[in-house]
């Protein structure tokens, strides 16, 4: 660090308050003397991504045309994240400029870490609504593979409320995309496999095993049943009340309102999980589900399909993509050269973008059978 000198070019620190990210803290992260992480590329952009050592915050390298798109959609952006607090969108910190000794200089962005838990992210995917490319090519798939579209065979059933909730944000944050020309972007969804549920032979999902089933205990029914079960019953969510001692942070840069209980409780509530403790669920973040993964299907006979206790991060990324020229010469290219529905495209206008992003995200996250 003593050879790059590190320029903060615009100021950021409205947002950082409103995250409530120390600015002195938020320096030492990106630019202390402990290294940054370099990750692989999830996607062919060029951008190169790296991770700080405390794993809060995501930087990545921005092209010119990125920086012009966040620059001239900051004031909206803050107005929006001012308003919503509870938005999906992805988190900027800062826009900065490095000029190395010897090179050219180059711009990035930082971002919050979504996926900055004490919780194992076993599978995470970058999922746009189209088809075109979007399968993963690896043979081996481990926890660090981003997985895409065409790779997911899970669909992930939320207590009813808060999947309305979700559907709904998930609509307004696109509506601000959209109104900015903005499309090509991603709702990035990572998860925590809980325990292994059942096996079911069928296409259905048992009322008994949906998220609006999910046992609500007070405190010390909490403690009473974690040293007698042990949680083998799956996840457990637990009334937090008038209880606010020590839990008020969900997490590093969150901010919104929590969740509260289902089967019409006003009160909010925490997931409980042993050797972690208390969670805060806020829309997008510690968010108990069911995932039910589609297996293969042997000749005559039904599909199987393994239900699973997960817990879901999502958030929307991939924001500084306007639908200009060059994504409408590569629409029109695409479409000739592959003779694909426009449908499979990801470089489309975007109005027809953001509808294909919703109809996507819906699917994703059925409704629970009870409610059908």
């Amino acid at each position: 660090h003593n050879k790059t000198n590190l320029l903060v070019e615009f100021d950021y620190r409205n947002l950082r308050e409103m995250f409530k990210i120390d600015t002195a803290d938020y320096m030492i992260s990106i630019s202390g003397s402990d290294a940054l992480r370099e990750l692989s590329s999830p996607g062919k952009s060029g951008s190169i991504f790296f991770l700080s050592q405390d794993d809060q915050f995501m930087i990545k390298t921005l092209r010119k045309s990125e920086v012009q798109v966040l620059l001239r959609m900051l004031p909206y952006y803050y107005r929006h994240v001012h308003a919503y607090e509870n938005t999906l969108v992805t988190k900027f910190f800062g826009l900065h400029r490095v000029r190395p000794s010897s090179g050219q200089k180059f711009r990035f962005v930082v971002m919050g870490n979504m996926f900055c838990t004490e919780l194992r992210i076993h599978r995470r995917f970058d999922l746009k609504g189209s088809s075109l490319g979007r399968s993963t090519e690896k043979i081996k798939i481990d926890e660090n593979t981003t997985l895409k579209d065409l790779d997911l065979n899970y669909s992930f059933y939320l207590e009813p409320s808060w999947r309305d909730a979700l559907l709904k944000q998930i609509e307004i944050d696109s509506e601000f995309l959209r109104n900015h020309s903005i499309m090509d972007y991603s709702l990035l969804l990572g998860f925590h496999y809980r325990a292994r549920q059942n096996l079911q032979i069928g296409s259905s999902c048992p009322e008994s095993i949906l998220p609006d089933k999910l046992t609500v205990l007070s405190e010390a029914d909490a403690a009473e049943k974690d040293s007698a079960y042990n949680y083998r019953d799956g996840l457990i969510l637990v009334q937090r009340g008038s209880d606010k001692n020590g839990s008020d942070a969900v997490g590093p840069h969150i901010r919104g309102s929590r969740l509260r209980a289902p089967s019409g409780c006003f009160e909010e509530v925490d997931l409980l999980l042993p050797g972690t403790g208390r969670l805060p669920i806020q829309l997008g973040v510690n968010m108990p589900a069911r995932a039910e993964k589609e297996g293969k299907q042997e000749e005559g006979s039904k599909s199987l399909h393994h239900m699973y206790d997960v817990v879901l991060y999502i958030g929307i990324i991939d924001i500084l993509q306007k639908y200009n020229m060059t994504k409408k010469i590569e629409h029109a290219y695409k479409s000739i050269k592959y003779k694909y529905n426009p449908l499979s495209i990801s470089a489309v206008e975007p109005q027809f973008y953001s509808e294909r992003f919703l109809k996507f995200v819906g699917t994703a996250f059925p409704q629970n059978s009870s409610n059908q």
